[in-house]
Formats: structure tokens, C-alpha cells, sequence
């Protein structure tokens, strides 16, 4: 069981407050490790309460993820106070629902930002302090953990920025696998199926289209949030030291129709 424990690890994660993040958290926190969470502000205590809980550190770092200048300087402050990252989790997204001829400018730059450039300035930033680390036994120096979707396979309906943001995560993870694996850092992704969350309460709430859905997934059921703890602890331990590059999904079977 060595092979998946995350004792004295930390790991800094995004959208851990809820929903499939904050299940992700949780399972990381179970498996050893100590958390720096970033939110967008410090009111929502509950994630960090759950992890305290089981004995583990959890801190929490204030950071608008829409705000280019505020993830800019985000690491470094985090690495200043004395956090030695070795997980990176980016499981902050948004949605914004909009027929394709009428989707606004707006609405696309703030997903674009949120869901592809945060993560990749998140990326290069812990990957480029992951490098300095002493490696261990393995040559292994971290992890990174995207989340990507079912949309970066397929476009979906009224989500073209979302889509396109999720496309790129698939493809940013594959190029910084390429990069650094070498270097002792992996680089993967998780693609959720269709999860019962707040992001996708719209489908959900539409009978008909939520039926649809259902009807092809394999497993017979919608996601849940906790559906992603295992997967999580596998591609952040020693388990999962010849897996990079890799866009993994939890689906239920739904991509195997």
C-alpha cells in the first residue's frame, strides 16, 4: 500500500470547495497529504474543516482565477511561505451556455481564462518550481492533475468555449508530459463524465435531455463526486509512476459506446 500513500506531500489545488474538487481533495487528504487550496476568497471554510479533520494541514490562499495578474503572482507567494509543492490539482472550471451564433465575447474570454490559461500558468509555474525539487529514489520530483471532460473529445451543445477550454487541457497536458516527464514530472488528466454537479444542473433539470444522457451511459447511472477519489490518489502516488501524458476518463463506459 506504500505505492499509494501521499505521506508528507502537498498538494496545491484549485476548486476544491465543492462537487467533484472538493471529493478530489478529500481523497488526497486521506491518502497522506497536506493541502494548499486556492479559493476565491476565505469564507468557505467547509473543505478545509474536512481536512483538518483528519489530521492533515490545509491552507487557504485567496485568488481570483478569472484574474491573469493575481495567478501570475500566485505561486510564488505560495512557494515564499515555505509550501513545498509536489501535487498540482487544476479542478477549477466554469460554464457558459450560449447557442454557437450568438455566443458573446465576453462569456468566451472569461472561460478561456478561468479553464485553460489559469491552468496553464498554474502548470508552468508549479512545474517550473517541481524541477528544482531533489528527486527521490525513482528520479520522481511531482504530479500534475488536470481536469479535463467528455468535451475534449467531443463539442457538445452551446459550450464552444467550454469545449475549446477543455480541448486545450487535453493537449496542454500531453505537451508539458512530453517536456518534463523525463524530468521526474508526470503530467496527466481526468476527463469526468456526466457527474451530478452544480455545472451541469441545466441537463439535469431537463428531463428529457438528463434521460438521453442516461440511457447511454453503460454503467446505468450519472457520476458522483466521490466516483474521483480513487482516480485521483492513483495519478498523484508512486502507483502511477509510468503514466503521463494520459487524458483518463471516468465515465461509466460512456466514451466505450
Amino acid at each position: 500500500m506504500d505505492l499509494f500513500s501521499l505521506t508528507g506531500r502537498t498538494a496545491l489545488v484549485t476548486g476544491g470547495t465543492r462537487g467533484i474538487g472538493q471529493q478530489m481533495v478529500m481523497g488526497l487528504a486521506e491518502a497522506g497529504a497536506n493541502v494548499v487550496l486556492v479559493q476565491r476568497d476565505t469564507s468557505n471554510q467547509d473543505t478545509k474543516q474536512k481536512i483538518e479533520s483528519l489530521g492533515r494541514k490545509a491552507t487557504i490562499y485567496a485568488a481570483d482565477l478569472s484574474s491573469r495578474p493575481a495567478i501570475s503572482a500566485l505561486v510564488s507567494t505560495i512557494i515564499q511561505d515555505g509550501h513545498d509543492i509536489s501535487i498540482l490539482l487544476n479542478c477549477a472550471g466554469i460554464q457558459r451556455r450560449h447557442p454557437c451564433e450568438e455566443f458573446p465575447d465576453e462569456a468566451w474570454d472569461e472561460v478561456i481564462q478561468v479553464n485553460l490559461s489559469t491552468v496553464f500558468t498554474l502548470c508552468r509555474d508549479v512545474g517550473a518550481y517541481m524541477l528544482t525539487r531533489t528527486p527521490d529514489s525513482t528520479g520522481h520530483r511531482g504530479n500534475i492533475i488536470n481536469v479535463a471532460s467528455l468535451c475534449s473529445f467531443q463539442g457538445g451543445l452551446n459550450v464552444p468555449a467550454y469545449a475549446a477550454s477543455k480541448g486545450g487541457v487535453a493537449q496542454l497536458t500531453k505537451a508539458l508530459s512530453n517536456e518534463w516527464s523525463s524530468k521526474g514530472v508526470n503530467v496527466n488528466a481526468i476527463a469526468p463524465g456526466y457527474v451530478a454537479t452544480d455545472l451541469t444542473s441545466v441537463l439535469v433539470q431537463d428531463p428529457e435531455r438528463a434521460q438521453g444522457i442516461l440511457d447511454r451511459i453503460p454503467a446505468g447511472r450519472w457520476g458522483r463526486p466521490e466516483d474521483f477519489k480513487g482516480v485521483t490518489i492513483f495519478l498523484a502516488c508512486r502507483g502511477s509512476g509510468y503514466v503521463t501524458g494520459e487524458v483518463l476518463t471516468v465515465d461509466g463506459g460512456w466514451m466505450g459506446r
